[in-house]
């Protein structure tokens, strides 16, 4: 997978890339593959597929460097090419040690093998003998703790035990570098905490890894930098909090709110009806976002054709599918006459939301009948910008719980 060396590796680095990228040629049937060998290149049945572009990067030797990104957006592929399983289009990887990998579940496992079988197998990769993993199999079998299909195939096992083995072969063969990918993501909680002990370990132990996870705390607790991964593309190493503001919105900018509901298909008797349903506040003109911790208004025009009294308001604020909280006029509107036109509006002197995209339903009712019911009225995004909500919350959940800790 290497292109020719130019100049000498430093000592203290574990992992070099310059310029890696990888592209893939997509056929729209099976037999354009053969068009397109038979065509000498003279005609292109196929169009590019760029999964890895320009990513330039340096991991120094005992660094521990987390990569987050969406589904597809390249992690896969660049660890595999750092892997060696992947060559890459162009661009070079240096790769400083014996390195170790835990890909894609049952990756480089025989299905028919058992799973001591496996562990021979693996280890005979990273060049040990026989007599050599004799001495480390007790060991790899006690942590993967499958009991007696340890001797089984491996097609035979669950996820949870094709994990435990493959973590407890990986680890346990002595690698200067060790990749990560999503391994962790499966098993309970128990193992969870017996690789973290052993992760930490290996840090101890000046180990290089390489993790990927869409577990904020699991990459904030594990690594020194993090890298965001959109497109095929790498940004920057940032500490954690950094990496993971940036990775919010990213996810922001790529979601887009459901469609709204039309007048016609609102429920009630509509002898009063909103108008129009808006937000007002901190809204950021550069991403049309509100933020965390700023203001936040919901304002709603109403209409009554003819005078309408004991009429109670109630916006349900929601995250998806999800109701976030419910916000009412009981005791403030019953006894008020309402004829023509009007304006409601409820203000939030501190948004407490996280990152993400939200809507408003507006309901009006009377004395025993629904005069308007107006579903996701209004939509509206959040980014969390502010640190301290941020350390509070790691923008995960849907809100801020405000208050204040006693440490004694």
């Amino acid at each position: 997978m290497h292109s020719e060396q130019t100049e000498p590796m430093d000592d203290d680095i574990a992992i070099s890339a310059h310029n890696l990228a990888k592209r893939y040629r997509l056929f729209r049937h099976p037999g354009d593959r053969i068009k397109q060998f038979l065509s000498l290149g003279l005609r292109r049945y196929h169009r590019e597929f760029t999964a890895l572009q320009e990513a330039s990067f340096e991991i120094r030797k005992g660094e521990t460097i987390g990569i987050i990104g969406r589904n597809g957006s390249g992690k896969s592929t660049l660890l595999q090419v750092i892997c060696g399983i992947l060559k890459p289009t162009t661009g070079t990887v240096r790769v400083h040690g014996r390195i170790s990998c835990l890909l894609e579940l049952g990756a480089g496992f025989n299905p028919e093998f058992t799973g001591r079988e496996n562990a021979y197998f693996q280890g005979a990769l990273m060049g040990f003998t026989s007599s050599q993993m004799d001495e480390r199999i007790d060991t790899i079998a006690a942590f993967a703790d499958i009991g007696e299909f340890i001797d089984q195939p491996v097609r035979v096992y669950s996820s949870g035990m094709f994990v435990r083995l493959a973590f407890a072969v990986a680890s346990h063969v002595d690698p200067d570098i060790m990749v990560v990918d999503e391994a962790l993501a499966v098993g309970d909680a128990a193992f969870q905490q017996k690789c973290f002990a052993r992760i930490y370990d290996m840090q101890a132990r000046g180990m290089t890894m390489i993790i990927v996870s869409h577990n904020p705390y699991q990459i904030e607790r594990l690594c020194n930098r993090v890298t965001v991964m959109n497109k095929g593309r790498l940004s920057p190493l940032y500490p954690a909090k950094e990496a993971f503001s940036l990775y919010q919105e990213l996810v922001h900018g790529e979601l887009a709110p459901c469609p709204g509901t039309e007048p016609s298909l609102r429920e009630g008797t509509h002898a009063l009806v909103f108008e129009r349903v808006w937000i007002e506040g901190g809204r950021d003109p550069a991403d049309g976002a509100f933020r965390t911790n700023e203001p936040l208004r919901i304002v709603a025009n109403i209409v009554a054709e003819s005078t309408v009294s004991d009429v109670r308001f109630r916006f349900e604020l929601c995250s998806g599918s999800d109701l976030v909280t419910m916000i009412s006029t009981i005791g403030l509107t019953e006894e008020t006459r309402f004829f023509g036109r009007h304006r409601i509006a409820f203000t939030m002197p501190h948004c407490q939301l996280t990152t993400g995209w939200y809507h408003i339903n507006a309901i009006a009712v009377g004395r025993n009948v629904r005069l308007d019911a107006w579903p996701r009225a209004a939509e509206f995004s959040v980014l969390l910008k502010d640190e301290t909500a941020r350390n509070q919350t790691g923008d995960s959940g849907i809100y801020v719980c405000q208050g204040h800790w006693e440490i004694s």
